[in-house]
């Protein structure tokens, strides 16, 4: 018995009333991608690009959840998990983006959320897990406005359609959906800009000031509107003042750009100085910041590794060329810190410095969840790795509580095994292991590990 485990059987580590759960996305695990007027999104179009999915692969199977989601839903339930992150994709309901509504797709999402509820299952619906309609990113995407406005749109209409959802997060990882889609090009929809991928970044930021507005508009009582953000500490390769300044570029385009507006209702003061050269920042508008900084009743924060950032020279000489991806910083591996199945580095205390220091950066941050941690391997059963991250990660939400950050939950990613975006479907992050061939559920050893951890703690 590790010495977390011994802790928990002897004291409570997290406060009563603390929510356990799991958490997957529309695009992920859904399958079905054409079923019953589902429209194609930006990663239906981006997977079928050579060379952009490892394998060729696609969301197109996935785990074929449209289908399957009461075997899904009994799995969450012999799990023992109070709550449930799911995803709508947007193109299930608007198949165009904006205009005709698919009620098809909407009541599919009904029964899942009715599903749930009947078996004691909190759904925490996310709106926008990087999805977007085809039709829309054709008509500029994120980079245009015209994609907020529709964006709250499509979130007033699922807003309405679905009641018996008490928690509501508008957007995941806004910085995947513009830097790693807009600027880096790894994810959907493949562009390398810098001015296009900052206005992405922005007009996200808007449309969930906008989907907020029009949702509180309606809210039914105790409803609660959040946003989840993915955050890394940016830590300095070396004691070098150039690797300090590095880390502080690499801290405003991961994390400050988005934390500023929404918790600080400002613009970061450096952002000019490092973007300056590549965008003149024309999609601001005035009324933005009052509109996006709206108070949260929560923060999702998704957390997985810290950045180790270096000095570097900028990819791209030319600014008129460079993406804003392109900020003159390298990331480096550090010795000593072990690595998941995956490569990545493992440092549970970047998850306490992340809580931490968000708490002493915003005064009266909202009580926050962590809606995503999570291991990835090659999928063993006996996925001892992923049962030491876990453990290790809960110990480092522990001890930010009891530093004082107001954490009410903790979603382990993910339930299922799934199409994990770029790498396809060779890493596997799930505590249930997914045979794509025959769409087998089998529970890995860190599904019963999580099982008796909550109980544990209940």
């Amino acid at each position: 018995m590790t010495a977390i485990e011994e802790r928990a059987r002897q004291t409570r580590l997290f406060p009563p009333g603390f929510v356990w759960g799991v958490a997957t996305s529309s695009y992920q695990i859904e399958g079905a991608v054409d079923a019953d007027g589902r429209g194609p999104s930006i990663w239906d179009a981006f997977s079928r690009v050579p060379g952009a999915v490892a394998a060729g692969e696609s969301g197109d199977p996935a785990c074929d959840h449209y289908h399957r989601w009461p075997e899904d839903v009994e799995l969450m339930a012999g799990l023992g998990v109070g709550a449930y992150r799911l995803s709508v994709a947007w193109p299930r309901v608007f198949p165009d983006g904006d205009g005709r509504v698919n009620q098809r797709g909407l009541d599919f999402y009904r029964r899942l959320v009715d599903g749930l509820n009947e078996r004691g299952i909190t759904p925490f619906v996310t709106l926008y897990h990087w999805d977007l309609p085809q039709a829309l990113e054709e008509r500029g995407g994120w980079r245009v406005r015209e994609t907020a406005e529709h964006f709250a749109e499509y979130a007033e209409t699922v807003h309405g359609a679905l009641d018996g959802v008490p928690y509501w997060i508008t957007l995941n990882e806004p910085y995947c959906s513009s830097i790693t889609g807009y600027a880096e090009g790894r994810h959907a929809p493949g562009a390398r800009e810098g001015h296009g991928a900052l206005a992405a970044a922005h007009h996200l930021l808007v449309g969930h000031g906008l989907a907020v507005a029009r949702m509180r508009a309606n809210a039914r009582a105790g409803e609660q509107i959040g946003v989840t953000l993915n955050m890394s500490p940016a830590v300095p390769a070396s004691p070098a003042a150039e690797d300090a300044a590095a880390a502080r570029r690499m801290d405003l385009m991961v994390n400050r750009q988005f934390t500023e507006p929404l918790l600080g209702a400002a613009y970061p003061g450096d952002m000019a100085k490092v973007y300056g050269e590549i965008s003149d920042f024309s999609f601001r508008r005035d009324g933005d910041l009052a509109l996006i900084s709206a108070p949260l009743d929560f923060l999702g924060v998704n957390y997985y590794y810290p950045i180790h950032a270096a000095d570097a020279p900028y990819e791209q000489p030319d600014p008129a060329l460079r993406s804003a991806f392109d900020i003159g910083v390298r990331t480096v591996a550090p010795d000593g810190p072990p690595v998941s199945g995956l490569g990545w580095r493992i440092e549970p205390r970047g998850l306490h410095d992340t809580l931490t220091g968000l708490a002493a950066r915003y005064p009266g941050l909202p009580p926050v969840f962590i809606t995503e941690n999570g291991y990835g391997d090659a999928g063993e059963l006996d996925d001892t790795g992923r049962v030491a991250y876990l453990r290790d990660h809960l110990a480092a939400t522990a001890a930010a509580i009891g530093a004082g950050v107001d954490v009410r939950g903790y979603f382990c990613w993910s339930l299922l095994d799934n199409f994990e975006w770029a790498r396809g479907y060779a890493a596997r992050f799930g505590l249930v292991h997914v045979d794509y061939a025959t769409q087998v559920r089998t529970p890995k050893a860190s599904y019963h590990w999580y099982r008796e951890a909550i109980a544990e703690q209940m």
